[in-house]
């Protein structure tokens, strides 16, 4: 049993393996050199509006949720035609605008009220931008659970998740004059559970939008600031950050609702220690362009025991950072070229990985080479791990005779983390989205995605060895069996309803939930509702 723990798959011999702490910081170091020598406008990545045939664009849930308003501008490409070049550099234009006109950043998505009582307008022509949105998810599961001596507390229901969410950015150049300084503020509250727990699953949440608000009524995500330089070449920012709203991110995921894509693909997101909306940890990202269609960054987020618990950050207010505990430095670039004979065909091609510092407990060992969950003993501690991932969109054709934002995209990824100490080794993922399918709804997008998890090599031999030995109580991931792989399918049709409100019936697919095949496959159908008030 134990020798078959960390057996090497040999399409995995190509990735990412550990390497020596001072090697890493070396490369890290390059990269940085580089991209600050070279590096052109990142502001107009940032700050720019996206162009109509930018998929980007399309506006509603994703831009809330797990991809706060300020994800959406930071993954936006360039939109000022720039000479091409392997290492061109150039001047941006200002961050602020000529002739009092306002800043990019304090553009929120279209609105039920764009300008309540003027104040919004007046706002913003001081460089600052306030967006309030609400995003609720309901599912119910259409069959009855497993049945069985170790099922006893599984159920049919269903369950409504939901969050209000409020976005502050403020670009400081406009308002005091301070060149290049811009602020940014999200702040959630939500409620409700989720459904796939009624039936045992708890590897992908069936509404996204659940957990780690702290059941308060205004919980801090994230609250940072960002200094443009070297006239826009260079962004810096720093603050109470999180990890995955920067990195292995994308506006497009949250146009789904099954938290095995929507919020970024779980795999990423499978350490604890990685600050994932709407946890945050103190951090320090830049971010630079040494091609107008092409950016690099890398980040120093600092990780801490229990963000996701009530008892460290129940309001995400608790800065004093007595409890990090070590580190971890992602490094990710982005290709995003535009194909077709008109260049009106985006892509976005993203190649990431991250290395921590952080003890971590072995997903099988004792340090007596035994498993730690069957013999107990002192759970063996990794000094360090890793993850790697590549993730791309592409937008396939345009249809004709509508507007530039329809057409057929398609996106996928791969994220294969350090076998040792994850509980997903790898993801892999894909899905369409076409947008104004039908004519005369431009706005409309029909979804169809589909996501196949591996579970660990240590993690799976721990719960064979749990049930082989008779020990169902305190099995890792509230298994109640032996876990091995999982798949979600997911189909959606998010409606237009007028501006600022999106409607969205949603069906979901459970193949062997938990990652279990002991329990039964399950249907849900329910719907994901958007309103973005002004």
């Amino acid at each position: 049993m134990a020798g078959s723990v960390y057996k090497q798959n040999p399409l995995h011999v190509f990735y990412f393996i550990p390497m020596k702490r001072r090697n890493f910081v070396f490369i890290t170091v390059f990269i940085l050199k580089l991209s600050i020598n070279t590096n052109p406008s990142l502001a107009q990545s940032v700050q720019a509006a996206p162009s109509a045939s930018d998929q980007n664009q399309i506006l509603g849930p994703r831009q809330n949720a797990s991809s706060p308003l300020n994800s959406v501008q930071q993954n936006a490409p360039p939109q000022a035609s720039i000479p091409p070049g392997i290492l061109t550099t150039y001047p941006s234009p200002p961050i602020s605008p000529q002739g009092g006109q306002p800043a990019a950043i304090t553009r929120g998505p279209p609105a039920l009220f764009p300008d309540l009582f003027g104040v919004t307008s007046w706002l913003r022509r001081r460089g600052i931008g306030f967006h309030f949105d609400n995003t609720n998810e309901y599912a119910g599961a259409l069959q009855a659970p497993t049945r069985g001596p170790h099922y006893g507390n599984y159920r049919q229901g269903s369950s409504n998740a939901g969050q209000y969410s409020a976005n502050l950015n403020v670009d400081w150049e406009q308002l005091a004059g301070i060149k290049g300084f811009m602020t940014h503020m999200t702040t959630v509250g939500r409620y409700g559970t989720t459904a796939n727990r009624m039936f045992g699953d708890w590897l992908a949440h069936s509404s996204e939008i659940y957990g780690g608000g702290g059941n308060v009524a205004v919980h801090l995500v994230s609250l940072y600031g960002e200094q443009s330089v070297f006239h826009g070449r260079l962004l810096i920012a720093g603050g109470r950050m999180s990890q995955m709203s920067d990195f292995a991110s994308s506006p497009l995921f949250c146009s789904f609702q099954n938290n095995s894509f929507c919020g970024r693909p779980k795999a990423a997101a499978d350490s604890t220690y990685y600050g994932s909306y709407p946890a945050a940890t103190w951090a320090f990202r830049m971010k630079g362009r040494p091609r107008k269609d092409l950016y690099i960054q890398t980040a120093v987020y600092f990780a801490e025991n229990g963000i996701y618990m009530n008892y460290q950050h129940r309001t995400g207010f608790k800065w004093n950072g007595a409890n990090i505990v070590g580190y971890e430095i992602p490094v990710e670039t982005q290709w995003e070229p535009k194909f077709g004979t008109n260049h009106d065909l985006p892509g976005h091609y993203k190649l990431g990985f991250v290395f921590d510092d952080v003890q971590r407990a072995d997903n099988f060992y004792n340090t007596a080479g035994q498993s730690y969950y069957v013999y107990g003993g002192k759970q063996l501690m990794r000094k360090s791990s890793w993850q790697t991932y590549f993730m791309f969109d592409q937008k396939l054709m345009s249809y004709a005779h509508r507007p530039e934002t329809s057409g057929l995209t398609f996106m996928g990824g791969y994220i294969y983390n350090s076998p040792h100490t994850s509980v997903r080794d790898f993801e892999v993922y894909g899905a369409f989205m076409s947008q104004g399918l039908i004519a005369g709804r431009p706005l409309d997008v029909l979804g169809a995605a589909f996501s196949y998890v591996s579970i660990a090599p240590g993690t799976r031999d721990t719960s064979i060895a749990m049930v082989e030995a008779g020990k169902y109580t305190g099995m890792p991931n509230h298994a109640t069996g032996a876990q091995t792989n999982a798949q979600v399918l997911e189909l959606d049709y998010s409606i237009s309803v007028m501006r600022g409100v999106t409607f969205t019936p949603d069906f979901q697919y459970y193949m062997n939930p938990n990652g279990q095949k002991g329990l039964r496959n399950a249907a849900m159908l329910g719907f994901k509702s958007y309103v973005s008030f002004f």
